[in-house]
C-alpha cells in the first residue's frame, strides 16, 4: 500500500506540499506542482486515510449539497460543476434531495454535520431560513444558491445567484425584437424567491417595452414542483393556446417547463416555432435535442459553482470572514424555437 512518502517521492516535492494537496491548501501553489502530485496519487493509487484524519480533526474533507430534487436537470449541472470545483481542494460532495421542505433541509444537515461536513450548499429559496441559524451559530458554514439576503437583518449565510429578473428581461427583448407584442409568462403558483424575482422581471420588461403580457400559473401536486416541471408545462400548453389575450409566444420558468410546453402545444396542433415562440431559462443540454432546439437563458453555472466552493473553502480557513452575496448575470442562448409571429394570430387548435 502506498504512503504519503511514496507520493512526495514520485512527484518530487515534500511530504508537507502532498499534505497541503490533500487537504485543500493548493491556493499557492503552481499549477505543475499540483498537476505532478495529483499524477502521483493515482499512478499510484493513493488513497488518504480519511477516517484516521477525521478523527485527528473532527472534520471531513467533504461539501454537504442539498438540492430540492435531481429529477430538475439543472440541478444536476450544477451539482457536476460543484463537484469539479470542489476536487480542486480535495473535497468531494454528498447530495441530498429536500423537496424544498425545512425539516429535510434541517435533518440533512444534522446528519453531515454529525460526519464532520462543516461546510453545506443549500438551493432552496425558501423565505424562512431560521432551521439554518442555529447550525451557523455553532459553527456550519452555509452559502444559500438562487436566493439573496434579507432587508435590515445581518446575514448568517453567503448568498450566491444568476439575476433572475435579468435574465427575464433578456427573453422579453428577444421575442420583441422578434416582433412579439404580447407575451406569456408561464410559472408554478407556489412562490419562492427566484420565481417571483423572474415574475417581477417580467412584468417590468413588458411595461418598459411597450408590450402585452400575460401570466398563466399552474398547480402541481407536491412542494415546489422542481419534478413535475415537464409535465406542468405539457398541462399549461393548453390554457396559453386558448387564452383571450391570444399570446404569441412563451417564456417558461425554466428549461424542462418549456420542453412540457412544446410537446403539449404540438399535441394540439400548434407548431413551434411557426404559430408560437418558446423561451426557456435554464440552459440545459436537453435543450439543444428537442424539436425545434429550444431557446433559453443561459446560466453562468462554472462561476456560480466556483464562488459557492470558494466562499465555503475561504470561510472556513477564516471563520472571522463575513458573509457576502454574489450575483452573476445570465446570457441568451438562441436556438430555433423563436421566429417572427404567425400573421393571423390564433393558428392551429387555437381556432377549432
Amino acid at each position: 500500500m502506498s504512503t504519503i512518502t511514496d507520493v512526495a517521492r514520485m512527484a518530487g516535492v515534500s511530504v508537507s506540499t502532498v499534505s497541503n494537496v490533500l487537504n485543500g491548501r493548493t491556493g499557492r501553489m503552481g499549477e505543475a506542482t499540483l498537476a505532478r502530485v495529483e499524477k502521483a496519487m493515482s499512478q499510484l493509487g493513493y488513497r488518504p486515510n480519511l477516517a484516521a484524519r477525521q478523527l485527528k480533526t473532527g472534520e471531513a474533507s467533504m461539501i454537504g449539497l442539498l438540492v430540492p430534487s435531481l429529477g430538475n436537470p439543472s440541478y444536476g449541472m450544477l451539482a457536476r460543476e460543484i463537484e469539479a470545483e470542489s476536487r480542486r481542494y480535495g473535497f468531494r460532495v454528498i447530495v441530498g434531495n429536500t423537496n424544498r421542505d425545512p425539516q429535510h433541509e434541517r435533518a440533512f444537515i444534522d446528519d453531515m454535520t454529525a460526519q464532520g461536513v462543516r461546510g453545506v450548499i443549500v438551493i432552496s429559496s425558501l423565505a424562512d431560513e431560521s432551521h439554518l441559524e442555529a447550525p451557523a451559530r455553532q459553527g456550519l458554514v452555509a452559502v444559500s444558491y438562487d436566493s439573496h439576503s434579507r432587508r435590515n437583518v445581518r446575514p448568517i449565510l453567503d448568498y450566491v445567484s444568476a439575476d433572475n429578473a435579468a435574465g427575464v428581461r433578456l427573453a422579453v427583448g428577444h421575442l420583441a425584437e422578434a416582433g412579439h407584442r404580447t407575451v406569456a409568462f408561464l410559472t408554478p403558483k407556489i412562490w419562492t424567491f427566484s420565481r417571483a424575482e423572474k415574475r417581477k422581471g417580467f412584468l417590468a420588461a413588458i411595461r418598459d417595452g411597450g408590450l402585452k403580457g400575460v401570466v398563466i400559473e399552474g398547480a402541481v401536486a407536491s412542494n415546489y414542483a422542481d419534478a413535475e416541471m415537464a409535465e406542468l408545462g405539457q398541462g399549461l400548453a393548453e390554457p396559453f393556446a386558448r387564452h383571450a389575450d391570444r399570446p404569441t409566444a412563451a417564456i417558461a420558468i425554466n428549461d424542462m417547463m418549456a420542453i412540457g410546453l412544446i410537446s403539449g402545444l404540438e399535441r394540439l396542433g400548434i407548431r413551434v416555432p411557426s404559430d408560437a415562440s418558446v423561451v426557456g431559462m435554464d440552459g440545459i443540454p436537453l435543450g439543444a435535442f428537442t424539436a425545434p432546439p429550444l431557446t433559453t437563458v443561459r446560466l453562468p453555472l462554472r462561476e456560480l459553482a466556483r464562488t459557492m466552493v470558494d466562499r465555503i473553502m475561504l470561510r472556513l480557513k477564516q471563520p472571522g470572514t463575513e458573509p457576502a452575496e454574489f450575483r452573476f448575470a445570465p446570457s441568451m442562448l438562441v436556438r430555433g424555437s423563436v421566429a417572427p409571429p404567425p400573421k393571423v394570430p390564433g393558428r392551429g387548435a387555437r381556432r377549432k
